[in-house]
């Protein structure tokens, strides 16, 4: 797995963090190439890792066994035209990163053999905390998903899901997920300011708060309701506070939010064609 010769289509910050924990878990930086058409982001690239940077996309996936496509979704037609011989030469698995781009599309430009991996990572991923989604078309070998598991596990936890559709279910909760925390947070902290806090206690507060509750819920042996119940002390302070959430509905308009989000994922699978 460290000798993998891996390509990335791109040098943004997904490539680059995924690329720093390959790196720090092992993975010999010389066999790992990223082409970008903009210089400046192959610079940053280079400060995290002494990776083979270059500006031609085949030039890059030239004999690589794993291709990563980390482009944005309104490039990709013109990423896979670019590695679709190299790719079919090879018999190089691709995995993308890219939201809406379906595993048929991608066919249509890299043949119907391509072994294909669609990936839905999240932000942390930059801290190496990502939670991310992965779904393999019939053609991905078992050591090929090895492979793709090996490579998204470097910056955080992997699933395998059973069908493409529920990307978007994955989309709606891990992919769009951190922007609900932090406008949780943003909430939090107006509040503790109203109540009378200065802002940088509030922020200091309040984002610690999530980190720990976040840290509970991860590496207790007990589930979610269990931890809540365990902080909410009858006729106390936190049993108001829930007891208001659940009369203003925040479980429906949760739910409501992410259903939107999972609606909005399809679309744009319809739109990217």
């Amino acid at each position: 797995m460290n000798a993998l010769r891996i390509a990335f289509v791109g040098a943004g910050n997904m490539a680059s963090s995924i690329i720093g924990g390959l790196v720090q878990s092992g993975h010999l930086a010389a066999n790992i190439r990223a082409a970008d058409p903009f210089p400046a982001s192959l610079e940053r690239l280079l400060e995290i890792a002494p990776v083979t940077g270059c500006a031609d996309n085949a030039e890059a996936v030239a004999n690589a066994e794993v291709v990563i496509l980390a482009v944005k979704p309104q490039v990709m037609a013109e990423a896979m035209n670019s590695i679709a011989p190299a790719v079919k030469a090879n018999g190089a698995l691709v995995i993308s990163i890219a939201a809406g781009i379906t595993i048929a599309s991608m066919q249509q430009r890299l043949g119907d053999t391509a072994a294909i991996v669609r990936c839905m990572p999240n932000t942390p991923a930059l801290l190496g905390c990502s939670a991310s989604a992965l779904y393999a078309n019939p053609r991905v070998s078992d050591l090929q998903r090895e492979y793709a598991q090996g490579i998204l596990g470097a910056v955080g936890i992997t699933r395998w899901v059973p069908e493409e559709s529920a990307l978007d279910a994955i989309t709606a909760l891990s992919g769009s997920g951190p922007a609900y925390f932090f406008l949780l947070m943003e909430a939090m902290i107006d509040a503790g300011c109203e109540l009378g806090l200065d802002r940088d206690t509030a922020t200091a507060m309040a984002t610690q708060t999530a980190l720990g509750a976040a840290r509970m819920a991860v590496d207790s042996e007990v589930d979610l309701v269990e931890l809540r119940r365990r902080v909410t002390s009858p006729g106390g302070t936190t049993e108001r506070a829930v007891q208001s959430f659940e009369r203003s509905g925040l479980r429906t308009t949760v739910s409501a939010a992410m259903h939107a989000a999972a609606d909005r994922a399809a679309e744009m699978a319809r739109e990217m064609g």
